[in-house]
């Protein structure tokens, strides 16, 4: 059966669909030994031999291939992509052991930590991708007291809600964010005299990062999974 390549490739659970795409217009895909460029390309997974990267594509196995999502604990100065052409440290030095090919869907910038998700269930990162109000929480710690006008003016511009975090020093934020911008809201700090010294991702919706140490990762539960498609769903009905 015809289907376009980037939906071949993020059923495989090499990628996302996004990141299938990107592949395919870097010249990173060849169909029968054809380098293939259009987004528009289709191929058949049962008859065509697709390479990615200069590897076959064995979309049969992945098929029946168990799903597999991770949390990882990313650690500050670490680049969320599992290849770096400035030879950074990856995430792919902290997923040693386990089973399988996994990717990151979305990422988080250099200098922030926290929890990153990665499966290679290549359906569920593309509607994740899509979701762009779904509600994520940050743990900020930020130089200075801010005044209860300049805590306003930065949920306003970064449409964000923030609180004091519990359990920690003075100056840690939790900040809740809903189809937010960090840049608006680290502009409103910027402005106000105050900059964000440290950014660790703490929550997607219902996964949590708990006590995972940095550089650790773990198997999220089918529940949680369960409960993240419900999320996903009422957030399409939306």
């Amino acid at each position: 059966m015809q289907e376009r390549l980037q939906k071949i490739i993020a059923r495989a659970g090499v990628a996302s669909r996004r990141h299938a795409e990107a592949l395919i217009t870097s010249g990173q895909v060849a169909v029968n030994g054809r380098i293939v460029t259009e987004l528009g390309t289709k191929a058949d997974a049962a008859r065509d031999h697709i390479r990615v990267s200069g590897k076959l594509l064995r979309v049969g196995p992945s098929e029946r291939e168990t799903k597999v999502y991770i949390a990882l604990h990313k650690p500050d100065g670490v680049v969320s992509t599992l290849r770096d052409p400035e030879d950074r440290k990856t995430i792919a030095d902290f997923l040693r052991g386990l089973p399988g090919r996994v990717f990151p869907v979305g990422r988080l910038e250099y200098h922030a930590s926290g929890l990153l998700l990665l499966t290679n269930d290549g359906e569920l990162a593309n509607r994740i991708m899509r979701a762009h109000t779904l509600r994520q929480t940050y743990l900020c710690k930020i130089d200075g007291a801010l005044t209860p006008a300049e805590v306003r003016e930065a949920e306003h511009r970064g449409r964000v809600k923030m609180a004091r975090a519990k359990g920690f020093p003075k100056g840690w934020w939790e900040v809740k964010t809903s189809g937010a911008s960090k840049d608006e809201f680290r502009k409103a700090l910027i402005s106000s005299g105050h900059h964000v010294d440290k950014l660790r991702r703490v929550a997607i919706a219902n996964i949590e990062l708990g006590p995972l140490p940095p550089g650790r990762y773990r198997h999220v539960t089918r529940e949680e999974i369960a409960a993240f498609e419900r999320l996903l769903a009422k957030h399409k009905s939306e």
